[in-house]
Order: C-alpha cells, then sequence, then structure tokens
C-alpha cells in the first residue's frame, strides 16, 4: 500500500509539472495563430520571436486554454496523449498497423527473442569468468568496455553487417537487444556465483564435492537472488535495443516505426503516446519478471 502511495504521489508530480509546463511550451504557435486570426494579443517589444514564452503566457492568460488542444504541439497535453493511446489501442483491430498494440507486439517479439539469447549468453559468460581465471582476466574488462559504445553508433552497423549476408527482420533487431540485456546479466550473475562465503565453500568440500556439485547445490541457488534483479534491467534494457534496431531499418512496424513515423510528419502527439507505450509494456515486461522471480525465490526459500 505505501509503494503505491509513494508510486501515485510520484505520478502526480509528474503531471503536475506536465500540466505546468505546457501553456510555456505551446505559447508563441498559439500567440502566432491568435494574432493572425485578429485577436487581441499582448507581445513584447522585438516581436513574437524573440519573445519571452514566461512574459507571453502571463500577458495573454486568455491563450492558455488553447495551448492544450493544439493539433501539432511542441508538447502535447496529457489528456492528448491519454486520448491517442485510447484511440489506438481501444478504437483500433489489433491487426491494423494504426493499432498501438500491433506495433507492440512487433517490438515485443524482438525484445523477448533478444532477452532470451541475452540472458543465455549472460549466463554462460558469467559461469566461464567465475571458473576460468584466464576468461575472468581477458574477457571481463571487454564485458564492461563494450557497454561504452553508444547503441545508436553501433545499431546500424549490425544492420548493415547481417544485411549484407543476407540476414534482415528479427534477428538484427534481436542481437542489438541482446548487446544490451546480456550485460546486467553478466554482472549479476557473477555477484551472485561468487557470493558464498568460504565456510561454505569449505563445507561442500569436506563432504568431497565435485565442481559441478559445488556449482548446482550452492553456486546457483546463491546466485538467484541476484539474477532475477539483473534479469528485470535487461527485459528493460532489451526494449530499448529493439527499438532502437527499428530505427535504422526504416521499418514500418514497430514502436520504433511510430516515433519514426511520428517525427516525419510532426506527430508529436504520436511520439509522445509511443513512448508511453514503450513505457508500459516495459512495466508488464518487469511485472512478469518480478512474478516469476517472487514464485522461484519463494519455491527456492528466499522468500521474505
Amino acid at each position: 500500500m505505501r509503494t503505491m502511495q509513494s508510486v501515485l504521489i510520484v505520478v502526480g508530480g509528474i503531471m503536475a509539472i506536465w500540466l505546468a509546463a505546457v501553456p510555456f511550451m505551446n505559447i508563441k504557435w498559439e500567440a502566432n495563430m491568435a494574432s493572425r486570426a485578429g485577436v487581441e494579443v499582448s507581445i513584447p517589444e522585438g516581436g513574437l520571436r524573440r519573445a519571452s514564452a514566461v512574459a507571453l503566457v502571463f500577458t495573454n492568460p486568455h491563450l492558455i486554454p488553447g495551448t492544450y488542444v493544439q493539433e501539432k504541439p511542441r508538447l502535447p497535453g496529457p489528456q492528448q496523449v491519454v486520448a491517442e493511446l485510447w484511440a489506438t489501442t481501444a478504437g483500433e483491430a489489433v491487426t491494423s498497423n494504426r493499432s498501438l498494440v500491433y506495433h507492440a507486439g512487433v517490438t515485443l517479439t524482438g525484445t523477448v527473442a533478444g532477452f532470451l539469447f541475452g540472458t543465455a549468453l549472460g549466463v554462460l559468460l558469467a559461469v566461464a569468468i567465475v571458473h576460468v581465471r584466464v576468461i575472468d582476466a581477458s574477457i571481463m574488462p571487454w564485458v564492461i568496455a563494450s557497454q561504452t559504445i553508444p547503441i545508436l553508433a553501433l545499431a546500424p552497423m549490425i544492420i548493415v553487417v547481417m544485411n549484407s549476408v543476407g540476414i534482415t527482420g528479427l534477428v538484427p533487431k534481436a542481437i542489438i537487444s541482446a548487446y544490451l540485456s546480456f550485460f546486467p546479466v553478466v554482472v549479476g550473475m557473477v555477484k551472485g556465483l561468487r557470493s558464498p562465503d568460504a565456510m561454505q565453500m569449505d563445507l561442500l568440500k569436506t563432504y568431497n564435492a565435485s565442481a559441478a556439485q559445488t556449482f548446482w547445490k550452492l553456486r546457483l541457488p546463491a546466485a538467484a537472488p541476484f539474477l532475477f534483479p539483473s534479469l528485470k534491467i535487461g527485459i528493460a534494457a532489451s526494449l530499448v535495443g529493439a527499438i532502437v534496431g527499428e530505427l535504422p531499418t526504416g521499418a514500418v512496424a514497430g514502436l520504433g516505426a511510430r516515433l519514426l513515423a511520428g517525427s516525419y510528419y510532426g506527430q508529436t502527439v504520436q511520439i509522445w503516446s509511443a513512448l508511453f507505450g514503450a513505457a508500459i509494456l516495459a512495466a508488464i515486461l518487469v511485472g512478469a519478471v518480478g512474478l516469476i522471480q517472487a514464485f522461484a525465490l519463494k519455491r527456492m526459500g528466499f522468500a521474505r
């Protein structure tokens, strides 16, 4: 209950800031249209272009309502984004390319594929790093360095290389998603596999346990509480990777395609609705991982 209250307080604060910012962002366009329509507008010396948005808002309060209902605003009002979300989800068939659900489904496919690949790669790499000292010394620095490469620079190169060998569609997008999601999995899994203390390791040695038995009975269960938070970060990063992977290809479907189409035609409301659609999808995916975490840790005896 306290968590829900905290979330609602934060959401309320964001909405208040958003609503307060709309007039200042859109007032110049509203003042321009009003002056052309013959409506009295108080414009400071120097003209509308050089006028301060703050001064325009406070000297023309009668224009404020119009800033919330512009067709192509710089900053759309929250009610415009909610209306667009409703119209493109409940108001369209899910098979229609106008449906945000359809585009979210396309992005979700690449997200899940990349997340599964990235998680498998991250877990295998973490196991190798923990058990092979040479790999720990040689690979781990490269794993960390790999995340310093901007994904916006790397994504087009991956798309071009994949296209040159005839691979298009889902695979390049999944690779970009996997690139972003594997890193938190590696870090969390390495930390978890190394979490058993010396007494626990010595105990298994007294039982003459093999390396495989030590891994399955001690290291892997101990890594579970570290793995799931990493998976939450990984699934969110994978969604970002899938959206970024749609941008260089000029995709016609997916949340990235909606963002591109919105930017091409100046449809800021569509851009914002796609952003909120991505945020809602990320929340659903992280929530799903959280449910799996609660179930798995409870079965393993880690539940608090």
